[in-house]
């Protein structure tokens, strides 16, 4: 048999109840005046870089402000890749002075030597030569480009021709080096991985069209949600498909406003292919593609445009992970879409 002992009353109003109800009051309200202080945060900073826009949305419970961070970060990657600033390094090695490398250049030169060989050479950053004859990059176009100039161009063509020791860039002279097709995918990235660190959880980063998302949008309570432009040779805008990122990036690459047309109405990408030197012709106007990393998503992009359609779907069997949405144009100047690899419905 088992005996309970019996506990003296107290009653509620004694000193030690009193003291014990006042404390847990107390902490009560030290709770709703902090969470009153610390109410979300809902920060929006945009502006103009790399000759184009930006726009970073993120939650903070501190109501944190980025923008100077944003401003330095863009201001290195600038300095280190640009081919519009005199004194980048990228516009130091065009010229062939000796120059050490930055971490920037260092991680986007590696990068697209991965993806060059993963192409078999499609996307291939010393094709810059070409793209400045063909009048599609900073330094102007060449006069009167036949087929004899091109080919003295390729010369200068072979990402296989760079090579590193260390911080020290190794090219023949005359190669033109140009991340354009990947920096501001890096860029991206670069202001994604600066948040992650300041352990921001939810973000949508936005430059020039290149995404990247993680965590949910606060505002709304769900995942982030994008667009994909429908691709027009105006300059009408319209929306041709929402998509969800999940803790991911896009890229979209577009031929239907940079592109020349000939004499018999045949339009060519500003794509300029890697074989030949000459602007890809090529049906397919949109390519979308998500990646883990915007930097990815961005090479590959560009390098999709100049592939074509069936070399895409046979280079993305080999290439699960990357999930892309192509736009086409069809014989009868219709717009089809094609998606591969659990491209996401709308």
């Amino acid at each position: 048999m088992r005996i309970q002992k019996s506990v003296p009353y107290k009653s509620a109003k004694s000193p030690q109840y009193l003291f014990f109800y006042r404390g847990i009051v107390c902490v009560l309200t030290f709770i709703l005046i902090l969470s009153c202080v610390r109410e979300t945060k809902i920060i929006k900073i945009s502006g103009q870089v790399f000759g184009t826009s930006y726009s970073v949305s993120y939650y903070s419970e501190d109501g944190l402000n980025f923008e100077a961070q944003f401003d330095s970060l863009f201001y290195e990657i600038n300095k280190s890749m640009s081919t519009y600033q005199t004194n980048s390094i990228v516009s130091k090695l065009n010229r062939n002075k000796n120059v050490l490398i930055d971490a920037h250049f260092l991680k986007v030169l590696e990068t697209s030597r991965e993806i060059y060989k993963a192409t078999d050479g499609v996307f291939d950053p010393t094709i810059g030569k070409l793209v400045n004859a063909w009048n599609f990059g900073p330094e102007g176009n060449i006069d009167h480009l036949d087929s004899l100039k091109v080919d003295s161009l390729m010369r200068f063509v072979g990402f296989n021709k760079i090579n590193r020791i260390n911080k020290s860039i190794l090219k023949p002279k005359g190669i033109y080096l140009d991340f354009n097709a990947i920096a501001k995918g890096y860029a991206v990235d670069v202001i994604a991985e600066f948040l992650n660190g300041e352990h921001i959880e939810n973000y949508l980063v936005e430059l020039g069209g290149e995404l990247r998302a993680n965590g949910k949008n606060p505002e709304k309570g769900r995942d982030w949600k994008v667009g994909i432009e429908t691709p027009h040779f105006d300059e009408n805008q319209s929306i041709l498909r929402t998509v969800i990122l999940q803790n991911e990036a896009m890229a979209t690459s577009g031929t239907y406003r940079k592109f020349r047309t000939d004499h018999l109405g045949n339009r060519y990408a500003h794509i300029i292919d890697t074989k030949t030197g000459y602007p890809s012709k090529t049906n397919i106007l949109s390519v979308s593609v998500i990646a883990e990393y915007c930097m990815t998503a961005d090479a590959y992009a560009t390098a999709f445009q100049a592939m074509g359609t069936e070399r895409v779907e046979a280079f993305l069997r080999d290439h699960p992970k990357l999930k892309v949405f192509l736009v086409i144009e069809n014989e009868s100047k219709a717009l089809e879409t094609l998606a591969f690899n659990g491209f996401p419905e709308e």
